[in-house]
């Protein structure tokens, strides 16, 4: 039988331990975020697998608890990497069996080369360091790292036109990323879908959509705004966005019509370059 709970995360297994170790040392929340000089309403984030601690507050929580340095050292192995409103999604895509997603004006992160995501991190800051960019392309690119199979998980991609025609980092950059995601389409990789200008409003105009399905879970479904991002699991806000993105897919352009889109903006930006 199918279970019907969100997948748990090491994110999710840290704060349910830390829940059942707070709970057997007769502590409420209360008490001990008093003892790790913290707010309540952060230990909830805590043990909700939302957030976790910085080093030094796991080390308090080790003292209030008398772990003896547990949660600090398996905070050591916690990937912390991504931002906090991203990490438990970052980590869902390496189990998910399916992973829909819907680029707005975008390339997803899944599918961004170096060159396209250095681009969007330069014009991110004001002020930037080479290697700050470096590690934050790392980041990024790695994620593209669960397309390595050759059939798992299965990739819908839906992107709206405005994302090949946003020039992002110059030609030669975006016609490299085009490129790349053309190579996938027509490998077979990743089921692509352009939604033409032409169509005007669809049902995803307002936000990034990723719908990620398990094999053993019930699916989640995530939108991300600016410096935000939120993780649904309720069953009435996932079949939602599934809708929507169905309406939308519906408004699009064939797989074989997407792919030759996307090859001939390619090709435009290729030959601006001669």
């Amino acid at each position: 039988m199918t279970s019907h709970h969100r997948p748990r995360t090491a994110r999710v297994k840290y704060g349910e331990e830390l829940r059942l170790r707070r709970t057997a040392a007769g502590l409420t929340q209360e008490a001990l975020s008093e003892q790790i000089v913290c707010s309540p309403t952060l230990i909830s984030h805590f043990e909700a697998g939302r957030r976790l601690p910085n080093p030094d507050d796991a080390q308090r929580i080790d003292r209030a608890l008398s772990t003896d340095g547990f949660f600090a050292r398996w905070l050591e192995d916690l990937d912390t990497k991504f931002v906090d409103h991203f990490a438990a999604v970052a980590e869902l895509e390496r189990h998910a069996t399916e992973i829909r997603q819907f680029g707005l004006t975008l390339v997803p992160g899944l599918l961004q080369t170096d060159s396209y995501a250095r681009a969007l991190f330069r014009a991110y800051r004001p002020n930037h360091r080479s290697e700050e960019l470096d590690r934050d392309v790392v980041i990024r690119t790695e994620r593209g790292r669960v397309l390595d199979s050759a059939l798992n998980p299965v990739v819908w991609t839906l992107l709206d036109e405005a994302v090949l025609r946003r020039h992002i980092g110059g030609p030669a950059v975006m016609a490299e990323q085009l490129r790349n995601i053309a190579g996938l389409a027509d490998a077979g990789r990743i089921r692509l879908h352009i939604v033409p200008f032409e169509v005007g409003a669809h049902a995803l105009l307002q936000s990034l959509v990723t719908l990620l399905s398990f094999d053993d879970s019930a699916p989640v479904a995530y939108v991300e705004g600016f410096m935000t991002g939120h993780l649904m699991d309720d069953p009435a806000a996932v079949r939602a966005s599934h809708t929507a993105y169905a309406l939308s897919l519906g408004d699009a352009l064939s797989h074989d019509d997407s792919l030759a889109l996307v090859q001939a903006a390619a090709e435009e930006l290729e030959h601006g370059q001669q």
